[in-house]
């Protein structure tokens, strides 16, 4: 029987600053000792102490008292500190390639995305294109004193555990080893589904402070992500982190099969919901286009023209959509035992109305439904979420791993 690794100084002091700044992130305002410790179960000299040490290296900073404590004296609270330390994100999806990069308060500091066309484009100059692109904000972010966390990769396909992509059916990519392009390797970057790293996008306080605006997901609540691109991506998370599996290929709702006579997917299988959801699909059974030519990103606003306008092959095509999707997420909601679900993707541009039309599917094919409170809510508005996701990836290594960026 193997013998369990002792704790020692470093890890439970790794184990306190991260408990910390999880409470400073999760927090709508800024928090003073005294509250940090009474809300993460300290004491107040171990407060004191890790405070110190999250001041001294320009985590976060003292900030004027908001109110006096009901003694009478002042409480300083702690904010994080803008300038010090970012997170990268990049990603390579079906309409072009680009970075952003943020820091702690979720400013961000510097993004740039580059459409083109990727139908059958070859991976390595993609990837050359895309080191050439973040080379310049690599250089910027050093110049501006700020130290690189990490950086995460976001890409429309299947990540295995040792950062292979096993396939990318709407690149035409498959079976490559992530580690041999140079900004890859050179970055250190986590690769992941581009649908996870979306679906941590929505994560109030995942890796950067919580916005101060009223919403209805909190840092610890469980939902299934839905999100159409060309194809349809998906994501679990529960009580606030995403669930991979075993093998890293968890939430794959797209190649669902809801029609075992259906069309041919590009995976191989027959009536996946991409066939009936997937953008692509949607311009093709609307009449607007056809071929490769229906996943260009100019047909989207078309087809949302042609919709509210009542043109009735988009209005059926968004109907067969919609009651695809309904019957897979009611299937994952039956499986999982999860209450929320958000839209992501081609999906957010409709706004609640689309929200409230598909719950009204999903509800009566819930096995619960009588005592689960079903939600459709819109993603956060945001262009490219999964590239945001990918960010607050890099910069979460702060978090989980506090005591390998920090002088202790």
């Amino acid at each position: 029987m193997a013998r369990s690794r002792s704790i020692n100084q470093d890890d439970l002091r790794n184990h306190n600053l991260s408990v910390v700044l999880s409470a400073l992130m999760q927090s709508t305002v800024p928090l003073g000792r005294a509250q940090l410790a009474k809300s993460t179960g300290l004491t107040k000299a171990t407060m004191s102490l890790l405070s110190e040490i999250l001041l001294k290296n320009d985590v976060v900073e003292q900030i004027q008292p908001l109110r006096e404590s009901q003694n009478g004296r002042p409480s300083t609270p702690l904010a994080f500190r803008s300038g010090k330390w970012a997170g990268l994100g990049m990603q390579i999806n079906t309409d072009g390639y680009g970075y952003i990069a943020v820091d702690l308060t979720g400013r961000t500091i510097g993004e740039r995305w580059v459409p083109c066309v990727m139908d059958d484009a070859d991976p390595d100059e993609v990837f050359a294109a895309l080191d050439e692109l973040v080379r310049p904000v690599e250089a910027d972010l050093r110049d501006g004193g700020y130290r690189l966390v990490g950086t995460g990769l976001a890409l429309p396909g299947l990540i295995t555990a040792d950062q292979r992509l096993l396939n990318a059916p709407n690149l035409g990519w498959s079976n490559m080893s992530l580690d041999r392009f140079d900004v890859v390797s050179r970055l250190d970057a986590f690769a992941d589904n581009e649908a996870n790293l979306a679906a941590i996008a929505q994560i109030p306080g995942y890796a950067t402070k919580r916005p101060d605006r009223p919403g209805s997901l909190g840092p610890s609540d469980s939902f299934l992500y839905i999100s159409t691109d060309v194809g349809v991506g998906s994501a679990f998370v529960q009580a606030g982190n995403v669930v991979r599996g075993d093998h890293g290929f968890g939430g794959e709702l797209g190649h669902v099969s809801v029609e075992m006579n259906g069309p041919k997917c590009r995976c191989g299988r027959n009536g996946c919901l991409e066939m009936y959801a997937g953008r692509r699909e949607l311009v093709k059974t609307a009449g607007i286009a056809e071929g490769d030519a229906a996943a260009r990103s100019e047909y989207v606003d078309e087809l949302y023209a042609r919709w509210r306008g009542g043109d009735t092959k988009a209005v059926l095509a968004i109907d067969q959509a919609l009651t695809a999707m309904a019957s897979v997420a009611a299937s994952a909601i039956n499986i999982l035992d999860v209450d929320t679900i958000v839209l992501g993707g081609f999906w957010s541009g409709f706004q609640e109305d689309i929200c409230t039309r598909l719950r009204m599917r999903i509800t009566p094919q819930v096995l619960a439904r009588y005592v689960l409170d079903v939600k459709v809510l819109a993603c956060r508005s945001m262009e490219h979420p999964a590239l945001y996701g990918a960010a607050l990836t890099g910069l979460r290594r702060l978090v989980d791993h506090p005591v390998d960026y920090l002088e202790i």
